[in-house]
């Protein structure tokens, strides 16, 4: 019994110290808790913080600025467009950095104790909250590095087709040949092929397919789309314009297909230009007589000719 009533005891005794320190431990908790936020609340610069939103809408209305200005001299200073495409998108990057920079010394007062707290909330948001956005923004570094295409560029890339307007920390800018804008996240970019049709240069190759019958005079034919092209005021001339011919099955029907290879002159010409020769080469192979791919049927003699296809 005496034995009994000691183990009691101490059972009692234990519950006593466990309750007793978790009350203990929630209460340094709070404790704890309530320190955290003096220190934020005094390390704070409201006054720095009204300023940065200052800075911040100057910035952005700084950028829009130089925006208007650079779209304007593109249109006057076409030869000169890519590099001043190229020189805004640096500027854009110097001016995201020196205003995340000043916003930070605007709106804290540097400590230690602020450096161990800015840090330690910095990996944490980094780890978890802001895992695809930096991962866009190490990825844009990379794109200003590694350069798979530039500002002007005009592309392919996840089944879009178009020019690149900008290239910013998050994103890249697409502009379709619909009109469309096309936002693709930078982080994208690295595990997904992209294609640059000019890379950095105005003028971009160009490629057109004409078809007509096997029956039909194809020497001609490729001599008067080599000349519709080369006579097109979108091409550029410094480069060759070259024509191929090859024996191709279309729609279950046999067909030569002249290609036509040739650079226009801007990419912003791309289709001017194909539908300018498509018109010149429709209205010669009319003029020559020179007809579509068609299905044909040879008669052999002594065989009953088909009528029907049933």
């Amino acid at each position: 019994m005496k034995k009994f009533t000691i183990i009691i005891l101490n059972i009692i005794s234990f519950i006593l110290v466990f309750y007793g320190t978790t009350a203990m431990a929630q209460e340094a908790q709070a404790v704890a808790e309530v320190d955290t936020i003096t220190v934020i609340a005094n390390m704070i610069r409201w006054g720095g913080v009204l300023m940065s939103l200052f800075i911040m809408f100057g910035a952005w209305l700084l950028l829009r600025f130089v925006d208007a200005m650079v779209a304007n001299f593109g249109r006057v200073f076409a030869e000169r467009r890519m590099l001043l495409q190229k020189l805004n998108a640096f500027f854009h990057f110097g001016v995201y950095l020196a205003v995340i920079v000043i916003t930070i010394m605007l709106s804290f007062q540097i400590s230690r104790e602020v450096l161990a707290i800015l840090g330690g909330a910095s990996a944490v948001a980094i780890g978890f909250a802001l895992k695809d956005l930096v991962a866009s923004v190490v990825a844009g570094v990379m794109i200003m590095i590694d350069r798979p295409f530039q500002v002007g560029d005009r592309v392919t890339f996840g089944g879009q087709y178009g020019d690149i307007t900008a290239i910013g920390l998050r994103s890249v800018r697409l502009q379709t040949l619909d009109d469309n804008t096309v936002t693709i996240p930078n982080n994208m970019f690295l595990n997904q092929i992209s294609s640059s049709g000019n890379y950095g240069v105005l003028d971009m190759q160009v490629v057109v397919d004409f078809h007509i019958g096997i029956d039909q005079n194809v020497k001609l034919a490729q001599s008067l789309v080599r000349e519709a092209a080369a006579t097109s005021r979108f091409v550029y001339l410094p480069k060759p314009v070259v024509t191929r011919v090859s024996q191709v099955t279309l729609h279950n029907c046999v067909a030569l297909r002249v290609r036509v290879k040739l650079y226009v002159l801007d990419t912003k010409y791309e289709k001017a230009l194909v539908s300018d020769i498509t018109l010149r080469v429709m209205e010669v192979f009319e003029q020559h007589g020179i007809g579509p791919p068609e299905l044909l049927f040879r008669h052999v003699a002594g065989e009953p000719l088909l009528t029907s296809l049933s």
